[in-house]
């Protein structure tokens, strides 16, 4: 008996194509470090470090272009789980969690947990609930899940319309604090770095759609890990002898709980529905590291977490990334992968925020002798830190850091060369790329493949499809890039408000559309509208002080808002069909043939038959 030899399905040499990369990303790095000992210009360092890697990424991107339908869309289905939950855990950490949220850990303390454990049960919540069973349906958006589900032409352009609101919320946040680090970078006004920004993910996406993503992407990830770690973990060395940032921290907040109430900072008491975040900008240290409920409420706390893990499992620029696994098991294992990244990430950035907090607490101790330390002035320098610099004393009233550079300021505060600075800030660029690009991708898909041919079911052709979504590449980077100038806004609101839109209209009907059979398209329909609708109201209401809630977690009251007014009508039509119960039988069987590429393989050979 003879057997066909099994092609193989994960290109063998990935490995080395990435430790190649990361080689070159740490020589970068390297040579950075030893031309500043050899005295060439600050100008020139920063060139080396924001360019070099773009050029790596975009050279990554345009070798994978591809025409290919199945590649375009879903990276030919072949992509290990560890690359994928890599891919996911920077998509959903981006340049927003990743400096923005050591800010709010630097100010906040033990209060930005929240971001620690939303995240990680959401991709729980999507391994558990979502991710199979989309990976078993196969479609290529969101909307196009919810369109063939329920044969609903209506119900996939609606979808469409509101998915495109938090992603593009997503892409202006990620873009103008990428456009920011970069401008720190490169010494151009925040205007040109937009565009490049935009000019980047366009190159790195647009030849070869998910496939470009993908690997651009992981090159992307792979950037961001190295520059943390190096930094966080020469920073660890120095201060406690260990290389584990996110283990030895704990003896400094040991001391920073005996230390800082008697150096100043006072108890806080907030109402239990408080979700006082910081903001952009400077401002001083108010409340101990430790002392939990004092920027967040216990109501807050819990709605927070809530809000990020089901908009995390539910997000448009997210979910639809385990199509691109080679099965049911990979989609699961890449979940998992997913988690350990992502946790790996907020604890190494809770690592730094206690380091630096370490080095203010030196800096106001009463019994410090001596002038002020070099590396404060330094830091104020570089607009890192504001002080009065003829007060002999500084305490934590008279220190004001700005929360987006806490994560560069701390090589400063350790007295490492500037270049390590310059590694940060390129992990910021690259990790704002890997979520920009992750948003860009899936909005383009959206509108070429739901908005454009939204009305037809048979799709375009597979080279008319191709060039359409690529053309929505550029244009959903151009728009997110225009958002981001026209109306600038903290970027930390701008995800929490994103993830809070996709948690009330989203989750609580792709839940029910596995799990209650009898789901009607116009109770998904109403129900979504309904969720985005409170959601955004409440947030605008807030906003405008109409509502006693914080505006970041308003919008996860409209959860419990969708999920009954879809149960509602769904209830009070027939029966669902024989046709609905069959699909829904289908996707809850993770195994056997992919739906969406049956259903597309049975409208091909209508088009056949007919030609």
């Amino acid at each position: 008996m003879s057997f066909s030899p099994r092609s193989r399905l994960v290109n063998p040499r990935l490995g080395t194509y990435f430790s190649i990369f990361a080689a070159l990303f740490v020589a970068v790095f390297v040579l950075s470090l030893i031309l500043e000992q050899l005295g060439v210009s600050d100008g020139r360092l920063r060139i080396v470090m924001l360019f070099v890697p773009i050029l790596l990424y975009a050279v990554i991107g345009v070798s994978t272009a591809t025409q290919d339908v199945l590649g375009f869309f879903a990276a030919g289905r072949r992509v290990p789980s560890g690359y994928t939950g890599l891919i996911l855990a920077m998509s959903a950490t981006g340049a927003t969690f990743l400096v923005a949220a050591t800010g709010t850990f630097f100010f906040a303390g033990f209060d930005a947990l929240f971001l620690l454990i939303g995240g990680l049960s959401g991709f729980v919540v999507m391994a558990m609930v979502l991710a199979p069973f989309y990976r078993k349906f196969g479609a290529y958006t969101v909307p196009s899940y919810f369109g063939r589900r329920f044969e609903s032409k209506t119900l996939r352009i609606a979808t469409a319309m509101i998915t495109a609101v938090p992603i593009l919320l997503v892409l202006a946040a990620e873009l103008r604090l990428g456009a920011e680090i970069a401008a720190q970078l490169s010494g151009f006004s925040t205007f040109v770095t937009v565009f490049l920004m935009i000019s980047v993910v366009a190159v790195c996406v647009a030849p070869g759609g998910k496939r470009s993503f993908t690997w651009a992407g992981v090159a992307q990830s792979i950037a961001v890990m190295l520059s943390l770690m190096i930094a966080a973990t020469t920073v660890a060395v120095l201060v406690t002898s260990l290389p584990v940032p996110q283990l030895t921290h704990g003896p400094l907040v040991r001391s920073l709980v005996r230390n800082e109430v008697a150096q100043g900072l006072q108890i806080i008491q907030v109402s239990p529905f408080s979700f006082d975040l910081p903001a952009e900008g400077f401002q001083a240290i108010a409340k101990p590291y430790t002392q939990p409920f004092g920027a967040l409420g216990p109501l807050g706390f819990a709605s927070g977490v809530i809000m990020i893990a089901c908009g995390i499992a539910a997000a448009p620029w997210l979910l639809p990334r385990v199509a691109a696994s080679p099965g049911v098991y990979e989609a699961r294992k890449s979940l998992g992968w997913a988690t350990v990244f992502y946790g790996f990430t907020i604890l190494t950035i809770s690592s730094v925020a206690v380091f630096m907090r370490d080095f203010v607490l030196d800096l106001v101790m009463a019994d410090r002798i001596g002038p002020l330390p070099k590396w404060l002035f330094d830091a104020a320098q570089q607009g890192f830190v504001q002080f009065d610099e003829a007060l002999a004393r500084v305490s934590f009233a008279t220190l004001q850091f700005d929360r987006d550079s806490v994560m560069f300021a701390l090589p400063v505060a350790a007295g490492l060369p500037q270049a390590f600075v310059y590694l940060l800030m390129a992990g910021g660029v690259a990790a704002a790329l890997v979520s920009a690009s992750a948003t860009s991708v899936s909005l383009a898909a959206i509108l070429g493949e739901d908005v454009v041919q939204g009305l037809s079911w048979e799709p375009a052709s597979p080279e008319n499809r191709v060039w359409i979504t690529r053309v929505f590449v550029a244009i959903a980077a151009l728009c997110g890039g225009l958002l981001t100038l026209m109306a600038p806004t903290d970027p930390l609101h701008l995800v929490l408000w994103a993830l809070s839109l996709t948690a009330a209209s989203l989750f609580p009907v792709l839940v029910l559309s596995i799990w209650w059979k009898r789901l009607t398209a116009q109770g998904a329909l109403v129900g979504m509208v309904a969720g985005f609708a409170m959601a955004a109201f409440l947030i605008f209401a807030s906003e405008a002080g109409f509502f006693f809630i914080p505006s970041l977690i308003a919008g996860s009251f409209g959860m419990p808002i969708a999920a009954g007014v879809a149960l509602a009508v769904s209830a009070l039509r027939p029966e669902a069909n024989r046709r609905d119960l069959e699909v829904v039988r289908d996707i809850r069987v993770p195994g056997g043939q992919i739906i969406y590429d049956r259903e597309m393989q049975r409208l091909q050979l209508q088009r056949h038959a007919r030609t």
